[in-house]
């Protein structure tokens, strides 16, 4: 069997991750944690697993730190980043901090499975659309939006939570439960969300978000 862990703060994601990866007898799931330290703390006490899918933003401990200590602490564990967007300073952040791999969350379970045994085989896993990203970092040497603008977009508190939960990956649905909203004030914060960023979709308001220092 082989062992993986998942470090993802949403419960959600996280369970539909195990589920996926529990599609193949091969794989085990020996840890759960919900941010960077917690995976450390549990390492701490026992480390006998191969590979950890790893979130990116996090509180307590982000997946890039995660990763930076682990993989000096623990270099024969496998960790493979796992992100909604294919944003190009975090691409940049996971390679240098020792990543095996970077795959969007909804990738199908054969495609978690192929790359779980092609980073235990030495490879790097990557979503086509990360790969394109790697290359032209290969090219450069550094990330194409690595300086962050800090703009002021005027977003209330809510709606910057709103748009927190929409870089997860959330549905509307999920959001509204998080922050006890109804659905009809999510799709609200939403436009209003589109509207001061000047953006007409989920991608490009995540995109900007990154750029502008909201996320």
């Amino acid at each position: 069997m082989i062992r993986v862990a998942i470090v993802e703060d949403i419960g959600r994601i996280a369970e539909t991750l195990k589920q996926k990866i529990l599609l193949s007898p091969d794989f085990e799931i020996v840890n759960m944690a919900t941010n960077g330290k917690e995976i450390i703390q549990q390492l701490q006490k026992d480390h006998a697993l191969e590979v950890i899918i790893m979130d990116i933003n996090m509180p307590e401990m982000d997946g890039i730190e995660a990763t930076t200590f682990i993989t000096q602490r623990w270099p024969n564990i496998k960790i493979i980043m796992s992100t909604v967007f294919d944003d190009e300073q975090n691409l940049f952040n996971a390679i240098m901090a020792g990543a095996n791999g970077y795959l969007l969350k909804d990738e199908t379970p054969q495609k978690i499975h192929r790359s779980i045994y092609e980073a235990l085989e030495g490879g790097a896993p990557m979503s086509q659309m990360i790969a394109r990203k790697a290359l032209s970092l290969i090219k450069t040497g550094k990330p194409e939006s690595s300086k962050t603008e800090n703009v002021d977009y005027g977003l209330s508190e809510r709606e910057t939570e709103v748009l927190e939960h929409l870089s997860k990956g959330l549905s509307y649905e999920q959001i509204a439960d998080n922050l006890f909203i109804s659905y009809g004030t999510v799709r609200k914060h939403v436009e209003n969300i589109y509207r001061k960023l000047r953006v007409n979709n989920r991608t490009e308001a995540i995109d900007k978000a990154q750029k502008g220092g909201l996320l």
